[in-house]
């Protein structure tokens, strides 16, 4: 029997969340040991940096570093999603622009991140619109490549439905392909969001003088090891809200209709 099946969904779901709590829970158990193991100057514990957070927190700076980083984040996946589904529809559905455009993917999806973020500063300057293009930038090839295959596999027998029908461009698109690439706009958010976070972090290190990827790189400079963890195991944790609270839920959302296996 598979996972979780044969019981209701709360059921399932308060399952999940204890499993990943104790795993959480291990990983923290893990880090302790490793810490004494090794040196609590070159790893910090778990409680140092957790008075950390408490403090930076109470001092403001952790929250501010954090809402500017989300707030990139939020941009940059808007930016990232709109042009990617566009273009991955568009090669899905019209056979002549996949192949013109494959090859500018395939070139895109490897060049390297901080490539891409130091041509943006470069050419556009050390601002907000070449910081959150240059994460966009990284993001989109994976988003078009995941709506891409979502447009190819849509089930054509609906498109005669469509034509049959004579339902316009915009009805077709809201009715009949939007429905079906649902599993797919989820696949690429919660991949987009895992990606775009850490590239942010990556853009804001090189030149920005706020967010989560600055204090770290600030913190870097004065080898201030609990300060680091600190940033990245708060950051790390909304991130993990926002998997559990937001995309998660969506996801589900999104595949509702699909006939579950008995």
């Amino acid at each position: 029997m598979a996972e979780g099946r044969g019981s209701g969904p709360d059921g399932s779901l308060s399952g999940r969340a204890a499993r990943q709590v104790a795993s959480l829970l291990a990983l923290v158990v893990l880090w302790e040991v490793v810490a004494l193991a090794t040196g609590r100057s070159t790893l910090p514990g778990p409680v140092a940096v957790a008075r950390f957070i408490v403090a930076e927190a109470q001092s403001g700076d952790l929250l501010r570093h954090i809402g500017i980083t989300l707030a990139r984040v939020a941009a940059a996946f808007v930016v990232a999603m709109t042009i990617g589904s566009a273009i991955g529809i568009a090669m899905g559905r019209y056979r002549s622009i996949d192949r013109m455009a494959d090859s500018w993917l395939i070139v895109l999806l490897n060049t390297p991140a901080l490539v891409i973020t130091v041509l943006a500063y470069v050419w556009f300057g050390l601002n907000e619109a070449a910081a959150i293009g240059a994460v966009a930038m990284n993001k989109i090839p994976n988003v078009a490549v995941t709506l891409r295959e979502g447009a190819k596999a849509l089930d054509p027998k609906l498109d005669e439905v469509a034509r049959v029908y004579r339902l316009s461009w915009a009805t077709a698109m809201r009715h009949i392909v939007v429905p079906q690439l649902g599993p797919y706009f989820a696949a690429a958010g919660r991949s987009g969001i895992a990606l775009i976070w850490k590239v942010v972090l990556l853009v804001e290190l090189l030149g920005r003088p706020n967010g989560v990827g600055y204090a770290i790189h600030l913190y870097f400079q004065l080898f201030d090891v609990t300060a680091i963890l600190g940033y990245s195991v708060a950051f790390a944790a909304v991130m993990l809200l926002i998997e559990y609270g937001c995309v998660q839920p969506i996801e589900r959302h999104a595949v509702r209709w699909r006939i579950r296996p008995a």
